[in-house]
């Protein structure tokens, strides 16, 4: 079995709907899979998933690690409940599930590499999350990792923060900031490179992605991208009301239902 244990678990406000997570993430895959592949594993490597979610790159990862080790780490309990079912059939000594933030890691200078994919733009402190994530590190150990980043989904943002301003919600979000920090390519290399890290490269790739229907939509960005509005929204009916206005003004768009992602690729070495 997976050695499964908690480290200050998370707040209640930091859990995600594992289950819709699970079935909507297929984007989030298709470019966590291009991070893997970008990895040049020998297969013994002692590796951290940062933010490994409901466990679905984390197979994959194992797949390529065949006398390695992953520690794949979450803030959420209910995304690790639903990697360690989805990897029940991998689990073996070789896999730890941990819960624990980002920002408080319980580890020391233990692995040969880091992998993260759609995790990194929900931590708005860059400077500590990279510090912290260097010292994990062995010299000359590896960060392959992709996130939000540049103009991510700026049309959206653009609605919904017109749409917190409306009267019918303008006070349950006095005082809210986004949730996300995105970084342009220049800042993420900044960043690493304060925190130590050599042979830095960074970009900034769009990843358009078009929805197929408005069910389908309404299900993606209600808990995928706005749970943290949605949950200042104190009654079902508001927040019906509120993602019905997004669901209709995404249906005019061309195409309809089109999400326009950045990705932020961040590849470096640990000095």
């Amino acid at each position: 079995m997976a050695d499964t244990r908690t480290t200050k678990p998370a707040a209640s406000s930091r859990e995600w709907n594992a289950h819709a997570y699970h079935k909507l993430s297929a984007p989030q895959v298709s470019w966590g899979k291009k991070v893997l592949a970008r990895l040049h594993l020998r297969g013994h490597e002692t590796v951290l998933d940062a933010g490994c979610g409901t466990g679905r790159l984390t197979g994959e990862l194992l797949a390529a690690l065949p006398s390695g080790r992953i520690v794949g780490i979450d803030l959420s309990q209910d995304m690790l409940r639903k990697a360690q079912e989805h990897l029940r059939p991998q689990l073996n000594s070789r896999v730890s599930l941990v819960a624990c933030d980002l920002l408080d890691l319980p580890f020391g200078c233990v692995f040969d590499g880091i992998v993260s994919t759609a995790a990194f733009h929900w931590v708005l402190d860059h400077n500590l999350l990279f510090t912290n994530l260097h010292s994990l590190l062995r010299p000359g150990g590896w960060l392959e990792a992709q996130c939000g980043g540049g103009p991510n989904l700026a049309l959206l943002r653009e609605r919904v923060g017109a749409l917190m301003n409306v009267r019918k919600f303008r006070a349950f979000f006095s005082g809210f900031c986004e949730p996300w920090l995105f970084q342009t390519a220049e800042e993420g290399a900044e960043t690493l490179g304060r925190a130590g890290f050599v042979n830095v490269s960074t970009s900034v790739e769009a990843a358009p992605t078009v929805l197929d229907n408005a069910r389908e939509y309404r299900e993606f960005i209600s808990n995928i991208i706005l749970r943290r509005h949605l949950a200042l929204l104190p009654a079902e009916d508001l927040r019906t009301a509120f993602i019905d206005k997004l669901v209709e003004q995404a249906a005019d768009d061309t195409p309809p239902f089109f999400l326009d992602y950045w990705r932020l690729n961040l590849s470096a070495v640990a000095g």
